[in-house]
């Protein structure tokens, strides 16, 4: 079972491009993030003719999460996370799909800070991390996929320089410790369970000729469950989909379990 996580940065901008990402990969599951679209308008029809069943949580121009599911409709568990500080923002979602449990997460960028912004960022992860050691105790597999906006090191494996990032939210000691908070429960980071060293960037800007440069950082992630650990094969990043014409500014990311 392979699934991914993909911020999309619109799915009415980028919809070209995640049909032809759903149609050269075949994910059996695909956690999006930033759809930047209200309920009413997401691209059901397209996402059924491409086969896959779907659910979401929409905003029309900003956030919004959605689970696709290849051949099947996800059952939802859960819309929204529970005592988010702020529910008007649409940032998570949770199904089960053949006996799995996936989240799509978009957790807030907190920029800028310090300030209101840095606050909700970390409030949020807080409730996520409330809500992540319930799951974590449901001995079932799980999977935590999204847009954690936190790079969790300075690592040249994890940034392309950490002077450039260094009074970015995604970088400050409390989003990192926030991170560290939930992956300490117990959760696998799959990305650096398949690759302990080197460079594995998710997300390259749009400014400055960064993907050019290859001048990214890693925030996308999949934290697994003991149990969905266990089953771990393979995970990566289709790095080449950001190169492509107007493409989002993240890569898809992806983990393989038996």
């Amino acid at each position: 079972m392979k699934i991914a996580t993909f911020n999309i940065n619109g799915i009415k901008a980028r919809g070209p491009r995640l049909l032809e990402w759903l149609e050269e990969t075949k994910p059996d599951i695909a956690c999006l993030q930033e759809i930047k679209t209200s309920d009413e308008t997401f691209p059901e029809a397209d996402i059924r003719a491409a086969g896959y069943g779907a659910i979401w949580h929409g905003q029309k121009g900003f956030n919004g999460v959605a689970i696709l599911a290849r051949g099947v409709d996800p059952v939802e568990r859960q819309r929204g996370l529970p005592d988010d500080p702020d529910p008007s923002h649409s940032r998570y979602l949770e199904a089960e799909v053949n006996g799995l449990i996936v989240a799509s997460i978009y957790l807030p960028n907190g920029n800028p800070q310090p300030g209101p912004k840095f606050d909700y960022k970390l409030a949020w992860m807080e409730q996520l991390r409330r809500h992540a050691a319930g799951l974590f105790t449901s001995e079932t597999p799980v999977v935590l996929a999204g847009d954690y906006n936190v790079i969790p090191t300075d690592l040249k494996d994890d940034v392309f320089s950490p002077t450039a990032m260094a009074n970015d939210a995604l970088t400050q000691p409390e989003s990192r410790a926030a991170l560290r908070a939930i992956v300490n429960q117990g959760w696998t980071d799959a990305i650096r369970a398949i690759h302990p060293s080197g460079e594995v960037y998710t997300f390259w800007d749009y400014q400055a000729g960064a993907w050019q440069r290859d001048a990214g950082f890693r925030i996308d992630h999949l934290l697994l469950s003991p149990v969905a650990a266990d089953r771990l094969v393979n995970a990566g990043v289709d790095k080449e989909y950001r190169g492509r014409e107007k493409a989002s500014d993240h890569a898809p990311t992806w983990v393989v379990l038996r």
